[in-house]
């Protein structure tokens, strides 16, 4: 069990007296995407020793410490600081008559596209080669973020667009492209909430021309729901796709169906061994796999092969001011209804 404070240590003492105890320690690192220190860990100079002190009193069996510097760390030498700490506590510990053997480093390992593990582990094997040269400490890590942040591509279409016209000494100019995709942070892009991620969208199909400055909006009525606040990009059209990478860690885990959104369905394009390898594992079924060649609906495009983007647009939506103002009571629509089966909502 991890404790940061004394009453973690009473009520681990009344509950699971023989646990074995691990004490947590606070060291932020300066730069990272979710800090944890402030609401774990306690300061590994005043508190943590006196915490050590009253496991013993308490007759705790404490076997190690850990900490955690911040999700996405961009200050490799917080670890450095960290481990030392460590083992000062580590020495503390042995004069009170415990013996710790365990060391956990936490996470905060970066995962994206394009970068590299590489500073924080020389950081760290530096440190724990000072510190902890022997084979009678066994270190840990947790890496999440570092195993799925690129695991996933999402692919986004448009079925909406607002186009807003506010200059009034122009008044047929656009100004703002506001642009509605089938996805939004009550979804995959909750990671903008709870994770403070920045997303970059890139549009399927190349645009050229003038560039305007939009905003990409979620499917809900909520007007919180916004994936891009203002960026300058290429006019595009419903039907459209728009492609985010890097959205494996911490988007699906936490998606939600709020206003009737379906959850986005992943689908695994793998070669056949790679299936083999993962068709058992939970909560994948073979259904959630493209084994053999890709089909066509989903290598359009997305794949380095791909090339041609038009198949995944939808068909053309025309509207012109003549059907929509026309009163339509004995007018046959112009939409096209096509109907779908669905799973029941609850």
């Amino acid at each position: 069990m991890t404790a940061d404070n004394e009453n973690e240590l009473y009520k681990i003492k009344k509950l699971h007296p023989d646990a074995k105890v691990v004490i947590r320690i606070r060291c932020d690192a300066e730069v990272a995407q979710c800090q944890l220190g402030m609401k774990f860990g306690c300061d590994p100079i005043y508190e943590a020793p006196n915490l050590l002190r009253l496991s013993r009193v308490l007759g705790l069996n404490v076997i190690g410490i850990s900490f955690h510097v911040g999700s996405g760390c961009q200050d490799p030498p917080v670890f450095r600081r960290a481990i030392r700490h460590c083992k000062t506590l580590f020495d503390l510990a042995t004069d009170l008559g415990f013996k710790l053997y365990l060391l956990d480093i936490g996470g905060g390992y970066p995962g994206n596209k394009g970068t590299s593990i590489d500073k924080i582990a020389d950081v760290v094997n530096k440190a724990l080669d000072e510190y902890f040269n022997t084979d009678a400490v066994h270190v840990i890590a947790e890496p999440g973020r570092f195993y799925v942040a690129s695991a996933f591509t999402l692919a986004t279409s448009i079925h909406s667009k607002r186009s807003v016209r506010g200059n009034e000494n122009s008044p047929n100019t656009i100004t703002h492209n506001m642009y509605y995709i089938n996805d939004g942070v009550y979804g995959s892009f909750n990671c903008l909430l709870y994770d403070h991620q920045h997303v970059t969208p890139i549009p399927l199909k190349k645009g050229c021309g003038k560039m305007i400055p939009s905003s990409i909006w979620g499917p809900t009525c909520d007007g919180l729901d916004q994936v891009v606040e203002n960026m300058l990009l290429h006019e595009m059209e419903l039907g459209d796709w728009i492609i985010f990478e890097n959205m494996g860690a911490y988007t699906l885990p936490v998606a939600s169906s709020f206003n009737g959104f379906p959850v986005p369905k992943v689908h695994i394009v793998a070669d056949e061994s790679i299936w083999l390898l993962l068709k058992n594992a939970l909560p994948l079924t073979a259904d959630h796999f493209v084994v053999g060649n890709t089909p066509a609906n989903l290598r359009l495009g997305l794949d380095i092969g791909g090339t041609d983007t038009n198949a995944w647009r939808n068909p053309n939506i025309e509207l012109t001011s003549t059907e929509i103002l026309v009163d339509g009571t004995n007018t046959p629509s112009s939409f096209i209804f096509e109907y779908v089966e669905i799973d029941p909502l609850n």
